[in-house]
Formats: structure tokens, C-alpha cells, sequence
């Protein structure tokens, strides 16, 4: 097995998962259309409250394509796991990080469609308000995306079924969503919880997009100051749960 990263095959891989999730309609359909579906819902729920989605609706438009997936990944590189592919694969020249890459890769050509159309659904159809730049808020949704992805494929090697990866879920993703300053400010937050808020990647995810939605006289590269630096700490986040994706990951469950 090769231990030096190959584009080519790194590309391979990434459009056979794409293929994959062509012919998948069901995964797909929980890509792309879920999250538009929770956010339509969000909107109807507080329909006499306009106010109260516009401050939930940024924040939601990272939390759902983090969440997505993470699921989507983790089930899906089990069901590789368990049914040989990953071992086939991996007994040819292939590294381990060009499987994980190549995943990570397809989940976030895909996360650009999911975005986007959340993104227009929110700000076109359902009123969101939105002072910064549009593309913004694609931008950190993609990159909250792959965040879960990395998250996802880090937790499949822990895992042994489908059910033990999705009960990761309670302990890896449920106290970053009550801890990133949806339901109480982050610097609202009891002494000890605002300490561990900064130190989970989704807080950062949520302030980024927040930023956007909020927009700011200062700007950087036409992003609202700050936002790019929520973005390198997610992006870090994400390039080190692959690097230990990488290094635990097995060919098959035990």
C-alpha cells in the first residue's frame, strides 16, 4: 500500500463516490434536499417572528451541513468497510489519506450544490437577512461540510456498524450544537463551558457564518472582519481530523 498521497488517485476516488451517490437517490435526496426541508420548517415555525429566524437562520445554515455530514460519511465509510471495497482498495497502490481525501473531496462538490441551494432558498424565498456578501455564506457552509465529512470519516474507524457510528453523534456533535451559541452566547456561557465552546470547530463554523449574516463595515477580501479566521481554524480542524482519519483507519471490521 502506497503511503504518498496521489492526485490521480485521490481524483478516482472521487468520482467513484459521486457515482455512487448518483445512482444512491435516497442519500442524495438527504444531501440536498433535507437541509432546505429543516430550514422551510424553521421558517413556518416562526412565521409571526421574522426577527427570531434571521438571528437561528445563519446559524442553522452551518449546524445542519455539519451534521448531514457526518452521518452520511461515517454510515457510508462503514458500509465500505463491511462490505470489502475498502480492502480491495486499499491492497492496490493507494494511500490511506487518498481515500479520505477523495471522500472528502466528492462530500464537498456536493456540500456546494447543498449550500447553495439552502443558501438561495433562505435569502430568496424565506426572507433571511443578510448583510455580507452571499457567496460568504455558501463559502462556510461548504467549508462546515467538510468539516462533518472529516468528522465523519475520522469516527468510522472507531466504529465497528452503521449503529455504532451513529451513536457517535451524542458525544461528538449534540454538545458542540448546545455549546456554539445557538441557544445562549457564547460569552453568556457559565464559567468552564465558554472555555470548552472555543475549543470545538463548530463554534467557529457558527461565528463565521454569523459574521456574514451580520456583514461589517470592515472587510477582508470582501468578507466581514474576522470570518477568515474562523475559517483557517476550521479548515485546520478539518485537515487534522483527516491526517488522524488516516492514521487509525482499517481496512475492515474486526
Amino acid at each position: 500500500m502506497s503511503t504518498v498521497v496521489t492526485p490521480r488517485i485521490t481524483s478516482a476516488v472521487a468520482a467513484r463516490v459521486l457515482a455512487q451517490l448518483r445512482h444512491d437517490h435516497r442519500t442524495l435526496g438527504m444531501l440536498v434536499a433535507l437541509p432546505c426541508l429543516i430550514l422551510a420548517l424553521l421558517r413556518w415555525i416562526y412565521d409571526a417572528q421574522p426577527a427570531v429566524f434571521d438571528r437561528l437562520g445563519p446559524a442553522l445554515l452551518a449546524l445542519i451541513p455539519f451534521t448531514v455530514m457526518f452521518l452520511v460519511t461515517s454510515v457510508t465509510t462503514l458500509r465500505e468497510r463491511s462490505s470489502g471495497t475498502l480492502e480491495r482498495l486499499l491492497a492496490m497502490p493507494t494511500a490511506k489519506l487518498d481515500f479520505l481525501l477523495g471522500y472528502a473531496v466528492a462530500f464537498g462538490a456536493v456540500a456546494v450544490v447543498q449550500a447553495t441551494l439552502a443558501v438561495g432558498l433562505c435569502v430568496g424565498l424565506l426572507g433571511l437577512s443578510v448583510e455580507g456578501p452571499l457567496w460568504g455564506l455558501v463559502a462556510v457552509a461548504v467549508a462546515d461540510a467538510v468539516l462533518g465529512t472529516a468528522l465523519g470519516l475520522f469516527v468510522s474507524a472507531f466504529a465497528r456498524t452503521e449503529f455504532q457510528a451513529v451513536q457517535f453523534m451524542p458525544a461528538l456533535v449534540i454538545p458542540q450544537i448546545l455549546l456554539c451559541g445557538l441557544f445562549v452566547p457564547r460569552d453568556q456561557l457559565p464559567t468552564g463551558l465558554d472555555v470548552l465552546s472555543d475549543l470545538l470547530p463548530l463554534s467557529y463554523a457558527v461565528d463565521a457564518m454569523t459574521r456574514v449574516a451580520q456583514g461589517a463595515a470592515d472587510t477582508v477580501v470582501g468578507m466581514p472582519a474576522g470570518v477568515w479566521g474562523d475559517l483557517l481554524v476550521v479548515g485546520a480542524f478539518a485537515l487534522a481530523l483527516l491526517a488522524l482519519g488516516a492514521a487509525t483507519l482499517r481496512r475492515r471490521t474486526a
